[in-house]
């Protein structure tokens, strides 16, 4: 099967549109349309549903969608492992999505050790919240995902990278510092939560609810972001918040943020790695995951 007439098929199931997906594939409209009439003439059946304002695969398009993209995994891993044999470099490029957590913390600086041990390997790091990395693996956008929950999602699998302390911080001077309280205290210490579809707040919610409690039990106010938004905020002396330890180890050895402990709360979380079901994997990301798991 031409593998051409497969890139531009997917190409426009994943754009819903031929003119952008002419665009991102750097030939005109009318080859595309060729390249997918050619396509279904071969198959005798209709792959795309053009009677709408977006272009949906049908039935039968979504049967080839998921075996096209395998077939052009394996091709893009076939030509990795014979380019690079041939020199001994690992080649090609590596597309992976993490959640803001372990993004801002321990990803950024695998994937620089990781490139500068392969030169010839390029390496593309979207940040994003939990929900919207396993959306991007999903839709096979990302190759790999680093997230800190784990969402149900039919089209991806996940498996365990590495453990990830949550710790409640506050200023130094703030009441709680050092101590450890009540859960009920919360309430009085203006708790400061990241938006729906972080993994550290899905953590700290399944936490609650072991304890009977819920999340809006704490009379939450200020809802302010990701990571950093919160991390900020607490800073400044506007509250307390739930957060990875990674993430705020400078503050603490600065000592501008300081922790509190809430009795029977001992939250952490598993880092996990996140992949489309049924995809295979580059070589490239082969390599990543054994270089990371050696490290953390």
């Amino acid at each position: 099967m031409d593998t051409r007439q497969l890139t531009a098929f997917c190409t426009v199931v994943e754009l819903k549109s031929f003119s952008q997906a002419a665009e991102r594939l750097g030939v005109t409209q009318p080859a595309v349309s060729l390249q997918i009439r050619s396509l279904e003439q071969r198959l005798g059946q209709q792959l795309l549903d053009r009677s709408g304002r977006r272009v949906e695969p049908t039935e039968a398009g979504l049967r080839l969608y998921r075996g096209a993209q395998r077939l052009l995994a394996f091709e893009q891993q076939l030509v990795e492992e014979v380019a690079g044999e041939a020199d001994g470099e690992l080649r090609g490029e590596l597309a992976i999505g993490a959640a803001t957590g372990p993004g801002a913390t321990v990803v950024p600086l695998l994937l620089c050790e990781f490139q500068r041990e392969n030169p010839e390997v390029r390496v593309e790091l979207t940040i994003s919240d939990t929900q919207a990395v396993v959306e991007a693996v999903a839709r096979r956008e990302l190759e790999l995902g680093i997230v800190g929950a784990t969402p149900r999602h039919r089209s991806v699998a996940y498996e365990p990278f590495f453990r990830d302390e949550v710790v409640l911080v506050c200023p130094p001077e703030h009441p709680f510092a050092g101590k450890t309280i009540a859960i009920d205290a919360l309430k009085d210490g203006t708790l400061i939560v990241m938006q729906e579809g972080a993994g550290v707040r899905q953590v700290i919610e399944d936490e609650l609810r072991k304890l009977g409690t819920r999340l809006k039990d704490l009379d939450v106010r200020l809802e302010l972001g990701l990571q950093e938004s919160v991390k900020s905020a607490v800073e400044a002396g506007y509250g307390v918040t739930f957060i990875s330890r990674a993430a705020v180890e400078g503050e603490l050895a600065a000592g501008t943020l300081a922790i509190a402990r809430v009795r029977g709360l001992e939250p952490s979380r598993q880092i996990s790695l996140v992949r489309a079901s049924g995809r295979v994997g580059t070589r490239v990301a082969a390599a990543f995951v054994d270089f990371a798991n050696a490290r953390v």
